[in-house]
């Protein structure tokens, strides 16, 4: 193991430290092929705007005081107008979190497909998800599914593979449905998130509440009898629930689908937690009868 890294200077690290620092940073993955000197685009765009590079700016305290930015020709002040926004593109990442769930809503609500809603998620710019993740990860499954699973975020594999459960969580998951008589094929699995959190870290609330207006869409538009919440911040989300995922497992609710339609939604146990917990297993199984029990 690893010895921790705590006080040093960066800088100075040996190749193999730097590689253990940067892991517990969190930077596991890398997302380009090859590296990027941000300093050197820095510095680039600075000379083609006429401003000076960090080299030619004064150390702190130096007195000189920073250019003036160059305003358009003409002397009006006026500044250039942002080019216009692609079509379905959304929200920007520089609107407050309100605009973009606002966005997100209307967005979803235009949506009147399951092919409609995919490519309104792929084209939506505005969650930083997207930014560090391989791919988008819709859903899977029987798109008339009585059964809808929900899990939280996709994980590695997840967003390899652009499909949610794909890892060994959902090899678990598989056999969980198996044994209580359903096939992968027959039920529909999505998640809260279509994006993965860089490190498979907790999603944050704003995140959460970004995203949340696809997945409600999604579940609207398959229309199912029973949702299963899978993990914490799944169910907290759709339960409307400040309660733990211990507390939440087992209970149901009814959660409203559109103008007319109702589905009763529970929670359980994430099948990640379940594979670093197995001692769990056996709620688990009862909470699975009690799904097949609502779908009999």
């Amino acid at each position: 193991m690893s010895k921790p890294i705590t006080d040093f200077d960066v800088n100075n690290l040996d190749p193999l430290q730097a590689l253990i620092w940067q892991f517990e940073m969190g930077a596991d993955e890398a997302i380009a092929d090859e590296p990027l000197d941000r300093f050197k685009a820095s510095e680039s765009l600075s000379r083609q705007a006429g401003l000076p590079g960090r080299a030619a700016l004064p150390p702190n305290g130096g007195g000189a005081a920073r250019p003036a930015m160059p305003r358009p020709a003409g002397g009006t002040g006026a500044m250039t107008p942002p080019p216009p926004m692609a079509p379905g593109a959304g929200f920007l990442l520089s609107d407050t979190p309100h605009e973009a769930r606002q966005s997100a809503r209307d967005l979803a609500a235009a949506a009147t497909s399951l092919a409609d809603l995919k490519e309104a998620i792929e084209k939506f710019e505005g969650c930083a998800l997207k930014k560090s993740a391989s791919n988008t990860v819709f859903g899977v499954g029987n798109p008339e599914a009585r059964l809808v699973l929900v899990g939280e975020a996709p994980g590695a594999e997840e967003d390899r593979q652009g499909e949610p459960f794909v890892g060994p969580s959902g090899k678990l998951l598989d056999a969980m449905l198996r044994s209580i008589g359903f096939a992968r094929e027959e039920v529909y699995i999505t998640n809260i998130l279509p994006w993965r959190p860089p490190g498979n870290r907790q999603p944050t609330i704003a995140e959460i509440a970004v995203c949340e207006p696809f997945v409600r869409r999604h579940l609207e538009l398959i229309g199912p009898k029973v949702v299963v919440c899978l993990g914490g911040s799944s169910a907290k989300t759709l339960m409307e629930e400040d309660r733990g995922i211990t507390r939440l497992r087992g209970t149901w609710k009814e959660m409203t689908l559109g103008a007319s339609s109702v589905a009763d939604v529970t929670a359980m146990f994430h099948p990640a937690y379940l594979l670093r917990t197995p001692e769990q297993k056996r709620l688990a199984w009862r909470d699975l009868r009690a799904v097949a029990q609502k779908l009999s």
